[in-house]
């Protein structure tokens, strides 16, 4: 699986293990999404000769998506680099995965609302999620056997039934990746932790057994049991992110599905 980024496209390509620059920055435009790479990348890998827009760039986390979603940057080391999310809900916020803890993100975050709720999908991805769980008082939420992560998390998903927070997110048990691997589904947006993802050069969906750490015919099967779901954002903690008109998206879903049984 090739770890493709979702910042600078014009700028990043990717390997099978690396990102790399496959084109310097030209237009404004383009410095600017270069320097919202530079921040978000987890190892601090990107280097630049001109910081002078940093700040800007900077204030611009958490960056809009839709309909009061989010996208964090600032990946973490700690989480392999995985992507985060923040939703903005009248019911209280949530985080979804966690961004390295940065007290300006976290500033940005306490301007829109704070955060209720902090949705990890495995054990992977939770990076600086206790941090930001004392600073807002969040409940954490992860499955029971993905819970040596977080041990003292506040909401603990048991079994392999779909669980409901509040009146529009599901979490969903999507064991293979993990043992307790699990998704959110809210509105039409579906958060799809290392489950599956977009791939930009086959223009498909896709899924990988290479990076399967448990289970790949439990995670196929975890894939068809998204099948019935109605979204158009698929936002991934890993790979690159997709807005397609719903039925298309079962489309691309059915393809998958049909491609890895």
């Amino acid at each position: 699986m090739r770890r493709l980024p979702q910042l600078a496209t014009a700028t990043f390509g990717a390997a099978e293990d690396h990102s790399f620059v496959s084109r310097q920055p030209v237009s404004l435009g383009e410095k600017h999404d270069a320097l919202r790479a530079l921040l978000s990348c987890p190892t601090g890998a990107i280097g630049s000769a001109d910081l002078t827009d940093l700040a800007v760039v900077r204030s611009g986390f958490p960056e809009p998506i839709a309909d009061d979603v989010f996208y964090n940057g600032f990946t973490s080391e700690r989480s392999f680099g995985s992507h985060s999310y923040f939703i903005r809900h009248p019911n209280g916020n949530w985080l979804v995965e966690s961004p390295r803890y940065l007290e300006p993100l976290a500033r940005r975050f306490a301007d829109l609302g704070g955060i209720a709720y902090i949705f990890l999908s495995h054990r992977d991805d939770v990076a600086d999620a206790a941090k930001y769980a004392a600073r807002f008082g969040a409940r954490r939420v992860i499955h029971r056997r993905e819970l040596a992560a977080q041990p003292d998390a506040e909401i603990v998903i048991d079994g392999a039934d779909d669980q409901r927070i509040g009146d529009e997110f599901t979490l969903i048990p999507t064991p293979g990746h993990t043992a307790g691997h699990c998704v959110l589904h809210y509105r039409q947006f579906l958060f799809t932790g290392d489950h599956l993802w977009w791939d930009r050069d086959d223009q498909r969906l896709g899924a990988s057994r290479d990076y399967c750490w448990w289970s790949w015919e439990e995670q196929v099967r975890s894939l068809a049991r998204l099948l019935p779901l109605e979204f158009e954002w698929l936002l991934p903690g890993h790979g690159e992110r997709v807005h397609l008109p719903q039925v298309a998206m079962q489309e691309k879903l059915r393809e998958l599905v049909e491609r890895v049984s």
